[in-house]
């Protein structure tokens, strides 16, 4: 009754049956016996036919905890004779994609482990932090071979730290399924490379990206026009009014040196004022009126207006009037908003591409973020395959239903 029981929970059968159980209260574990029934005939993925049994292997498996003791399949795994006169062994329907664990007790680990640290997840399963790693790692890698890019035209491209000091890896994302394709080290040219080449590696041609967004970064302009040759470059606003914001802010340091009144403005100034509370907002009215004698009110208004224009969607008008803006900072005395003006005009027709594509990187930016606190909270990676597979399964939006059908 109770071996009948098993396979009914296990959802084995013929010709696998439960041959017996041992349950060890010291050890907290259960461990259950498979077997197959003798006679039995075996078919082998990609080989016609069903093959008979030449010997052996036991194996065990570690499964699904039952209830709070850990529960492990002992089974004799069959090794099959062939026509051809080789040997093969047999893997039964319910063995993982790594060595010792059921497909259910790694669909487990796998969804741990898109919510928190790889030493939390082993843990609470009672397995060690590297061979939870390696499931992961494990599912990542097959599931990246199953994923089609073939439809992807859209790249939205930008680097984050891996770890302190000046220690970079660069993502490339779908821009418009918004899902992290490809990871590679460093943050040069080279490494757009990188990332070039494992797109290609798995069905997705350079010549086939239309349109990448990326950040003001001179390696990636250059990265880009080596790897992506059919790629139009876009800078999105949100890069350009983050050096504007920039500017303000170094205007206003400089100058409150000599008139403290411009102390505590800083987010006032920074903020949309559409967001700010009503003192603010009053404090922010009082330093516009100010224009023709305060440096900082004239750089947030070079900023808003950079902001308007930006809004607009006409190409030629919004190249025309970025150079019109461009023209009237260098004729002032704003020193820091000059270097903003002089990077749009280095960087112009990637600026005026927004206008058409709207290609941003921002969430690409929220997905840097949730690597960054998934780093925190395991107190850093050192392992660059370690850094790939956590991007991944927590922005890579991977189907790992194609590798395990029991995995969320």
């Amino acid at each position: 009754m109770t071996e009948k029981l098993f396979e009914a929970a296990l959802g084995v059968s013929s010709p696998w049956y439960v041959a017996g159980t041992e349950f060890d209260a010291a050890a907290k574990t259960l461990t259950i016996r498979v077997d197959f029934k003798a006679g039995s005939r075996f078919a082998l993925t990609g080989i016609d036919g069903q093959h008979p049994v030449h010997d052996t292997i036991a194996k065990r498996y570690r499964h699904l905890n039952f209830f709070q003791h850990d529960c492990y399949l002992e089974v004799r795994v069959p090794r099959v004779k062939l026509p051809d006169g080789s040997v093969r062994q047999i893997e039964p329907l319910w063995a993982g994609k790594l060595s010792g664990f059921t497909l259910l007790f790694e669909a487990l680990v796998l969804m741990l482990c898109q919510q928190m640290t790889f030493a939390a997840a082993a843990r609470l399963v009672g397995e060690s932090r590297h061979r939870v790693a390696a499931i992961c790692e494990r599912y990542v890698e097959l599931a990246l071979a199953k994923t089609d890019l073939s439809a992807v035209r859209e790249l939205a491209i930008d680097e984050t730290s891996r770890a302190r000091g000046h220690d970079y890896i660069t993502l490339a994302a779908d821009a418009v399924e918004r899902r992290v394709l490809a990871v590679a080290e460093g943050r040069s040219a080279d490494a757009i490379g990188q990332l070039a080449a494992e797109l290609e590696s798995r069905g997705c041609a350079a010549e086939q990206i239309e349109s990448v967004s990326i950040d003001m970064s001179p390696a990636f302009i250059k990265g880009c026009a080596e790897h992506l040759p059919n790629a139009r470059i876009t800078f999105d606003k949100f890069h350009v009014i983050w050096h504007a914001n920039a500017a303000v802010d170094r205007t206003r340091r400089i100058e409150q040196r000599t008139d403290p009144s411009l102390k505590g403005l800083r987010w006032s100034l920074l903020k949309d004022r559409s967001r700010l509370s009503p003192a603010a907002t009053a404090d922010l009215n009082a330093l516009i009126a100010q224009m023709t004698t305060v440096r900082t009110a004239r750089a947030w208004a070079y900023k808003e207006q950079l902001r308007e224009i930006l809004e607009r969607r006409q190409i030629n008008v919004v190249r025309s009037m970025l150079a019109h803006w461009c023209t009237c900072v260098m004729r002032s005395k704003v020193e820091p908003m000059k270097d903003v003006a002089a990077m749009i005009r280095n960087n112009l027709e990637g600026i005026v591409a927004w206008a058409q594509t709207r290609q941003t990187n921002g969430f690409l930016e929220a997905l840097n973020g949730l690597f960054q606190c998934a780093k925190r909270r395991a107190r850093g990676f050192t392992r660059m395959s370690t850094i790939r597979t956590v991007i991944f399964l927590i922005a890579g939006r991977l189907d790992f239903r194609a590798v395990n059908p029991h995995a969320a």
